[in-house]
Formats: C-alpha cells, sequence, structure tokens
C-alpha cells in the first residue's frame, strides 16, 4: 500500500493522489497568507510540478475535494517507515475557505489520514513539526490529540527570523481513545447542516 495511489472516501470529502495537473491550484494556494508558516513553497507553477512528480514511494499525498468534486485543500502523510511503524502527517492547508464553510473538511480530512495510517497501514505513532508562532495549527493538533513532546531551538528560518520548532506525537491508543471519538462527534454534530448545504 505504501508508494500506490490511494483514495481515501467519508462522508464530506475524498482525498484523491496529488497530480501533476493539481501544479497551478496548489502553487496559488502555497503562495497565500495561510501557508506562510508552513515549509518553503515553489518558485513557480512548473517548479511545483516538478516536486508534485518528483514525490518519493514512502508518502502519500492528496487534494482534499468535496463531494462536487472541487479541490479545497491539501495533505499527505510522508516519511512512512515500515520497520517502526511511524509516519508524519503534513502539508496540510485548506485552500478554499469559502467552499468549505459549514462542511467539516478539516475535521474528516485528517480522520481519513489516521484511519489510513493506523487501520490500513498499522503504524503506531504519527507525529510532526510546527512552527512556534503558527498558533492556530499548534491548537488544531491539540485539538486532534497530539500530545507536545518537544522543542527544535531555531530550526526553522521564517519571514527573516529563526523560529523554534514544536515536536508533536500521538500514539495508536491515543487515538482510538481520545482522537477517533472527538472527530467522530464533531463531523456527526455538522451532519444535519452540511448535508443541506451539499444538497443545495
Amino acid at each position: 500500500m505504501m508508494g500506490e495511489p490511494v483514495t481515501l472516501k467519508g462522508h464530506f470529502v475524498e482525498l484523491r493522489p496529488l497530480a501533476p495537473d493539481d501544479a497551478a491550484i496548489t502553487f496559488d494556494w502555497r503562495g497565500g497568507a495561510r501557508a506562510r508558516l508552513l515549509n518553503k513553497a515553489a518558485a513557480s507553477e512548473q517548479a511545483q510540478e516538478d516536486w508534485i512528480r518528483s514525490r518519493p514511494a514512502n508518502e502519500h499525498n492528496w487534494m482534499i475535494c468535496v463531494k462536487a468534486g472541487q479541490p479545497v485543500g491539501m495533505v499527505s502523510l510522508v516519511a512512512i517507515d515500515p520497520v517502526h511503524l511511524h509516519a508524519e502527517p503534513g502539508r496540510f492547508l485548506i485552500g478554499d475557505e469559502q467552499a468549505v464553510v459549514g462542511v467539516p473538511a478539516a475535521v474528516e480530512a485528517m480522520l481519513l489520514v489516521y484511519e489510513f495510517a493506523f487501520d490500513t497501514l498499522g503504524l503506531v505513532r504519527l507525529f510532526g513539526m510546527i512552527a512556534e508562532g503558527n498558533n492556530r495549527m499548534v491548537k488544531w493538533q491539540k485539538y486532534l490529540g497530539m500530545r507536545e513532546e518537544g522543542r527544535m531551538r531555531e530550526h526553522y528560518f521564517i519571514d527573516g527570523r529563526f523560529r523554534d520548532a514544536l515536536m508533536f506525537g500521538l500514539l495508536v491508543d491515543e487515538y482510538r481513545a481520545e482522537t477517533l471519538p472527538r472527530m467522530k462527534a464533531l463531523i456527526g454534530m455538522a451532519r444535519p447542516t452540511a448535508d443541506q448545504e451539499l444538497t443545495r
């Protein structure tokens, strides 16, 4: 399953494999204000396409699409280690916020990634790093059950200065006991309203 293109389907969103044809829209998203504290973006649309084509076998990269097929964001699962059974969810970005108003796209997208990592790949740990100052992402990851595990000092150079990297981790038992029920409850609460939006 590692390296093979995989489509993940939820109630509200579908994660389809990132393709070279997605270079234009993802390049546009990566140049937006919301992506400022992510890793450095490609310098051009062609560079973005080249980056998409060069993705290694030990990662999965997806476009987040609402049920009508419209792309609204992107997310990845990278550094998949079949020996130590861990991986890093990352590159998470909702690029079209207006398209997901009233739809729990972000939560369901991450739920699909977690289910794939823990249930399909059999991983036991997910981890990630967030630049200090990206408070919105820190709050989001903590809500999803990630535990802050440490700090790498002056790890990123962003906006003309060095920033620490905050290290987060989630174990499979924590996911099943805390994260999964929380995410399902949130999606369930949004379902009636979002269903109405999707059928308009």
